[in-house]
């Protein structure tokens, strides 16, 4: 099938060449290159669809083929107009092009929520996407419209000619595509229906939409105030706490349940954690979205999954709670930001100190960095509030992707061969797997390092880790790769995370838990990032109106 679209996609641009002095001839030449060339993740999608092997199913490809070529001409012809010309046109081809590499490298779709993760990413992540397939595709892909563009010479014409031309080509464009779907209308739409993830591989409008809509939302949120939450939060008089009690909110990146010992998993990636008896997994936990830049407001946000999803305002999130319930609060980052959730807190960069500039040489920094001088940093808060509490989250690095070689360190790289390039499919999954597994290991050491810091540091005080993953990743599974497919598509590996808890003695004492019953609830209750909120303050006694016990995972088992 593709052969066949390479063919008629030649052939086509032969003819064109010829016209090349038309105005618009370029605009039909591009047009026809992304709905054919650029759109390979489609039609092999498509392939696996519809019965190719039948009249009706390879003619109702090639409408749909020519409908998009229509499309992207009458778009085209919208937009490159005058001394644009080239330069949009080289745009559209660069970016159908860079969306198809990941659409065919990783599995990935474009939606929002990828829009938004791209427009979140930086310079590190940026470059650990970088390597030669990438390079090589975008050149195969974008490389012979570039050179057709910007070698041909368009004929001088005057302004109204070259509207008229561009109308007409628009009216043209869209009534081809309004008969083709008019046709084809019952298979359309059966297919649409019945096989969401079509529509996010449609070259380049999924990119465009998903930009847009994503910009235009985060331009909305941005422009309105925050909605504030918890204004009535305090620690309550009566609750006889030790002095200085400290929780470290661990967020876990890109960790999946899948990989962890104490969720089914064959292999030991946990051998620190699965020693111990005071660990309390819950066995059914699931993210709030499939990134982190749409999971991690959303945890620490007050409004659940779905009202977070529809909101038209943001709201403060936990942290702004905590700190006004007159708690101490410092974010610890070692990844690519907050996400705007730790703009109203004291923040640090522990990577960022002159101390560890030799994280920049390795391109990396474990996240145990975080631990180092974290007493001075939390010492660093105010002392009234750190005697009411104090609360450090450590934002990891944990097992991002795709450069999972880079996530451990060499003394905890137990699974070898591990793959140790970006472009995951030259890799054999094994190698894959390895690679990611080992991330695990390291965050298992970097997870029992903290609760032995809270163990030598605290004394008699009460302390607590919740460590809680943003969201899932695919290792290969169904040829999918990474993370971000829309929610109601994305497999469990995407969505289903650890969730992990740990106290001292002297919290189990203050929270009045039953360990027996913690064990017990943890295991059969279904539980989200919904949860997160109110579970932070039901550990740190935090009285608010806002807070709501049923979703408090530790309030079912006080005494």
């Amino acid at each position: 099938m593709v052969l066949t679209l390479n063919f008629m996609t030649t052939n086509v641009l032969q003819s064109l060449f010829a016209l090349s002095g038309k105005p618009t001839a370029l605009h039909i030449g591009v047009g026809v290159w992304l709905a054919t060339v650029c759109n390979l993740p489609l039609w092999i999608a498509l392939g696996k669809i519809v019965d190719t092997s039948s009249l009706g199913g390879t003619a109702f490809i090639f409408a749909f083929c020519v409908a998009i070529a229509a499309a992207n001409t009458a778009l085209l012809s919208l937009f490159a107009f005058g001394p644009w010309r080239r330069l949009v046109l080289s745009a559209f081809i660069v970016i159908a092009a860079l969306s198809s590499h990941f659409m065919l490298t990783y599995g990935v779709v474009i939606d929002t929520g990828m829009a938004t993760n791209t427009i979140q990413t930086d310079i590190k992540e940026v470059q650990d996407l970088l390597n030669l397939r990438l390079f090589v595709t975008v050149l195969l892909l974008a490389g012979p419209p570039l050179w057709w563009i910007w070698r041909t010479k368009t004929s001088s014409r005057k302004f109204g000619q070259v509207l008229v031309w561009h109308i007409g080509t628009v009216i043209g464009s869209m009534m081809l595509v309004v008969s083709i779907t008019f046709m084809a209308f019952q298979p359309l739409a059966s297919t649409m229906r019945d096989h969401t993830k079509i529509r996010y591989l449609i070259n380049p409008f999924n990119s465009l939409y998903a930009f847009g809509k994503s910009i235009k939302g985060s331009q909305s949120l941005s422009a309105s105030e925050l909605l504030p939450v918890g204004q009535d939060a305090r620690v309550s008089v009566a609750d006889q706490r030790n002095e200085d009690p400290v929780l470290f909110l661990i967020v876990g990146e890109t960790a999946r349940a899948a990989s962890f010992p104490a969720y089914g998993y064959e292999r030991p990636t946990t051998p620190r954690l699965s020693g111990r008896d005071d660990i309390f997994y819950a066995a059914n936990a699931w993210s709030c979205g499939t990134s982190t830049a749409e999971s991690l407001p959303c945890m620490f946000s007050p409004l659940g999954r779905t009202e977070f999803l529809s909101r038209s305002q943001d709201t403060e999130n936990l942290l702004e709670v905590l700190q006004r319930a007159g708690l101490a609060v410092l974010w610890l980052d070692n990844q690519s930001g907050c996400k705007g959730i730790c703009k109203r807190v004291p923040t640090a960069v522990p990577s960022a100190s002159p101390e560890h500039s030799s994280c920049a040489q390795l391109e990396t920094c474990q996240d145990t960095i975080m631990l180092s001088g974290i007493a001075e940093r939390i010492k660093s808060l105010p002392a009234e509030s750190r005697k009411r509490g104090t609360v450090v989250v450590l934002h990891q690095m944990g097992s991002h992707g795709p450069a999972y070689y880079r996530r451990s360190s060499p003394e905890r790289k137990v699974f070898m061969p591990e793959c140790t390039s970006s472009a995951l499919q030259s890799c054999k999954q094994g190698e894959v797997k390895n690679a990611y597994d080992n991330s695990i290991v390291e965050t298992d050491y970097f997870l029992s390092q903290s609760i032995q810091w809270l163990s030598d540091n605290s004394g008699s005080s009460a302390t607590a880790m919740l460590y809680v993953s943003d969201h899932g990743e695919s290792l290969g599974e169904g040829n999918l790769y990474l993370h971000g497919l829309p929610y109601a598509l994305a497999p469990d590996e995407q969505k289903k995370i650890p969730w992990i808890f740990w106290m001292s003695a002297p919290m189990t004492t203050q929270l009045g838990i039953s360990p027996k019953c913690l064990q017990k609830e943890m295991k059969e209750k279904s539980i989200s990032h919904d949860n997160y909120f109110h579970t932070v303050l039901g550990v740190m006694g935090v009285q608010t109106s806002i807070y709501n016990p049923t979703f408090d995972v530790l309030s079912s088992c006080r005494r």
